[in-house]
């Protein structure tokens, strides 16, 4: 699918092709339909999960170490307060879903699109992305995002209100649509971003406060 100028492989997957899955088991996830189910607190590591339509699931406070979540829906599921760690995520959607205070450090991105989810006070370290990558409507505010590579992506119409950069690359990345007005950052995060007219004045008081010009009547 096409989203914000950014082409997106995502999976379309038919429930009536899926096996209900209900426990997590030591082994691979594949082509499971995962509805309402609580993983609430699992430890996973090297854990694959492909192939997997999960909705209205509790992941929340999830520790996963490694492995990888591929080709797979996720709608309207809980992931705030999980730690996900060395883990790639490909041709995969999210909507609805909720990172609140979420962890991700060194997460691989490819083809994956965030569609009305809320991020915020997340933290992102040493992501990157390595496709296509989209976040439509999203709250993304109160977050810290360290050492990423996310250049070209899309944060098309997101809050991005008190949200931190610290030495990351988003050239590329279009924000158009996107609130940008008191984003906490240096200006060289945002070197090479795609902004529309009516976010100007948003980028003038960024730049204002970044280099502590007093302005007078």
């Amino acid at each position: 699918m096409a989203s914000a100028d950014v082409t997106i492989l995502v999976p379309d997957l038919d429930s009536a092709d899926l096996d209900q899955v209900t426990d997590l088991s030591d082994g691979d996830v594949l082509d499971g339909l995962v509805d309402g189910v609580s993983w609430r607190g699992e430890q996973l590591v090297d854990q694959r999960i492909r192939g997997c339509r999960i909705t209205g699931a509790d992941l929340g406070e999830v520790s996963w170490e490694a492995g990888a979540l591929y080709g797979c829906e996720i709608v309207g599921t809980d992931l705030a307060g999980a730690a996900l760690t060395g883990i790639g995520i490909e041709r995969c959607s999210f909507t609805g879903a909720r990172f609140t205070g979420t962890r991700l450090i060194e997460v691989r991105l490819k083809d994956v699109l965030f569609d009305n989810c809320r991020f915020d006070y997340a933290t992102l370290n040493r992501v990157s992305a390595a496709g296509s990558v989209a976040f439509t409507n999203c709250t993304l505010g109160h977050g810290s995002w360290s050492s990423c590579r996310l250049s070209g992506v899309a944060l098309r119409s997101c809050d991005l209100s008190d949200l931190e950069l610290e030495s990351c690359r988003l050239d590329g990345a279009d924000l158009r649509g996107s609130r940008l007005r008191h984003v906490k950052t240096l200006l060289d995060n945002l070197h090479g971003v795609v902004l529309g007219d009516d976010q100007l004045s948003d980028l003038t008081r960024l730049t204002v406060d970044a280099l502590s010009i007093v302005v007078r009547a």
